[in-house]
């Protein structure tokens, strides 16, 4: 049995990707579901994943020579899923990309932090057609074991990964399968035995539950397209309803005008009839006189011709007998022939009339005939109206059921108006009833009136007494009078002090205000001599290892920079400001603290 080198091959790489893939899913699992680039066993996945799409990649010839370039098959997705157009496009716009297998690398980590690497092949493996520009024959992609790695990419989609793909050098990365990482032992098996268990059940409720939300949203869309249905529907009966409103009107209105136009027409038939009987009665008359007149002339020819010939015969035999005067018979002979000819002319010109009338007698039965099609055709035109005005008086008795139903309910509202007139009659009583009580009431109010009369006269007394009270308290009122007097000349020495008491305060703040200037101007002095002396103490980056204001820790995501105004070292937020400094008149980083406080002396020293 002989064994290809490829088919070895894609062999070799479909068990490094059933390794990497099972060993990339339980170390996640036990380290934690979220990647960085940093860890290696998704370093050494993407390299399992760039062996294998390069596996039977054909040759492409450049001007430096040939090259296998893994950016054109996976160019392809774009086409065949436009969801993938959103990673193509920031992959073609990263900057730091100069290389195709760079650029396939970068699509590669954004596919997986998509969770659409699986999809996404799945899809370019199903066109073999596009895929055989790229590939060889025996290639992996074109083959079964393509196949197989993309079902086990579908396992993937439980690992979040997190990777930074702008700040990394993709293109002169070296991709080397490290060995060493699937080499384990018995007990290693047995627990990635419970690892694949776990993983199976994650799995598994992932599964269910993206079919649950499928489900969910299929009934989603379905229950929102009916219920747009129904009020399209809605809408399109109402609508209905109203032009049949409407066109029941203007049936109405074309009822009446058909019916006038249907006995104009009625009329008009008459009398048109009327006139082509009339008509054609009397082209019969003419063509029975002139038929007769043709046939008394033909007669008369008829006789002329055999009285001639007769005569012939007679001059022949007189030729026969007298030779002599054979000359003057040739002659009569040719007078003879003469009439012959006139004669048949006439007979030629009285056939030519006879072919005239026959052909005026064929044009009047054309004409009958015509006349015969439009009465049948007014006539279908009349069924066609009573069968409109039939209809019309259906619907008319449809609205006369209608009205009757409306009279109903006039008769019924007219016995709910009787109800209400009795009803409120009744109240009518109660309310008199009600009157003859509230009369009742009022004798008693009046009985209480003349009780509260003489309650009247003893407050009277009470007033009296109360007056002299308030005599009492007016003395009062203006021993009050005077101490409201020294109140006011104590307010009037307040307002004094106070206003001593700004003059004051205005005085110390100027002061203040030359002091801080004079400090502003020592401290500019002191950093332009800093400046001049080279003075600024720069911290290393070796003896930084965390930001000075925020305290977080130096990494490679979070860089380190330099304030050009202190020298101390702080993170990409706690420095991102940009001042003008004495010794650098362009702008330059400055760290939050120094940026406040050399704006703060800007705006006290304007000048």
């Amino acid at each position: 049995m002989i064994i290809y080198p490829m088919t070895m091959e894609r062999a070799n790489l479909l068990n490094m990707a059933k390794l990497s893939i099972k060993g990339l899913i339980e170390s996640a699992l036990s380290f934690g579901r979220t990647l960085d680039s940093d860890y290696p066993p998704l370093q050494q996945f993407f390299v399992v994943m760039e062996h294998c799409l390069k596996h039977g990649l054909r040759m492409k010839k450049s001007f430096l020579g040939f090259n296998k370039s893994l950016w054109g098959p996976l160019e392809l997705v774009e086409k065949l899923c436009p969801e993938a157009a959103e990673i193509s496009a920031s992959v073609r716009d990263l900057p730091g990309l100069k290389t195709p297998l760079g650029r396939a690398r970068a699509w590669l980590r954004l596919a997986l932090m998509q969770k659409r690497l699986a999809d996404y092949l799945r899809l370019l493996i199903t066109r073999k057609d596009l895929l055989s520009d790229f590939y060889e024959n025996s290639a992996l992609m074109l083959e079964e074991e393509g196949a197989v790695i993309v079902g086990l990419l579908v396992g993937l989609n439980v690992i979040d990964a997190n990777l930074c793909v702008k700040g990394e050098d993709l293109d002169s990365q070296v991709g080397v399968i490290d060995f060493s990482m699937y080499l384990k032992n018995d007990i290693d098996d047995y627990r990635s035995e419970e690892r694949n268990s776990q993983i199976a059940s994650i799995l598994d409720q992932k599964n269910y539950v993206e079919e649950l939300n499928r489900q969910l949203n299929s009934t989603v869309h379905g229950l929102q397209g009916r219920v747009d249905s129904l009020e399209k529907s809605n809408s399109k009966l109402i609508e209905e309803l109203a032009i049949a409103k409407n066109n029941i009107i203007k049936l109405q209105e074309e009822n009446q005008q058909l019916r006038s136009e249907n006995s104009l027409i009625l009329l008009k038939a008459q009398q048109h009839l009327e006139v082509t009987q009339g008509d054609v009665s009397l082209e019969r008359d003419t063509y029975k006189q002139s038929r007769q007149g043709l046939d008394e002339m033909y007669n008369e020819a008829r006789r002329q011709l055999k009285e001639e010939c007769q005569l012939r015969q007679d001059v022949e035999n007189e030729l026969v007998v007298q030779v002599s005067m054979k000359q003057e018979m040739e002659l009569a002979m040719k007078l003879l022939e003469k009439d012959i000819h006139e004669k048949q002319d006439t007979l030629i010109g009285l056939r030519q009339q006879l072919d005239e009338v026959k052909a005026i007698n064929v044009e009047m039965y054309q004409k009958m005939q015509s006349s015969d099609e439009e009465m049948k055709k007014k006539n279908d035109v009349i069924s066609r109206l009573e069968e409109k005005t039939n209809q019309i008086t259906a619907t008319m008795k449809q609205l006369e059921q209608r009205l009757q139903e409306a009279e109903r309910h006039r008769t019924s509202a007219e016995e709910g108006t009787r109800r209400f007139k009795l009803d409120f009659a009744n109240k009518a009583d109660s309310l008199q009833r009600q009157i003859e009580h509230r009369e009742k009431q009022l004798f008693q109010l009046e009985t209480d009136l003349k009780i509260e009369r003489e309650w009247r006269q003893t407050l009277q007394n009470d007033l009296d007494r109360e007056r002299d009270t308030v005599a009492q308290l007016s003395t009062e009122a203006m021993q009050i009078n005077g101490l409201k007097k020294e109140f006011h000349r104590l307010q009037d020495e307040n307002i004094q002090l106070k206003t001593i008491c700004e003059d004051q305060e205005q005085a110390l703040e100027e002061l203040g205000s030359k002091l801080s200037e004079s400090k502003l101007k020592i401290e500019d002095i002191k950093e332009a001599n800093k400046a001049l002396q080279g003075g600024q103490v720069w911290l290393k980056d070796k003896d930084a290892s965390h930001c000075k204001l925020c305290e977080k820790e130096f990494s490679i995501s979070r860089r380190k920079h330099h304030c050009r105004n202190c020298g101390e070292i702080f993170c990409n937020s706690c420095s991102d400001n940009e001042l003008p400094l004495p010794a650098s008149p362009k702008p330059v980083r400055v760290c939050d603290t120094c940026h406040a406080l050399l704006l703060q002396r800007c705006s006290s020293n304007p000048t």
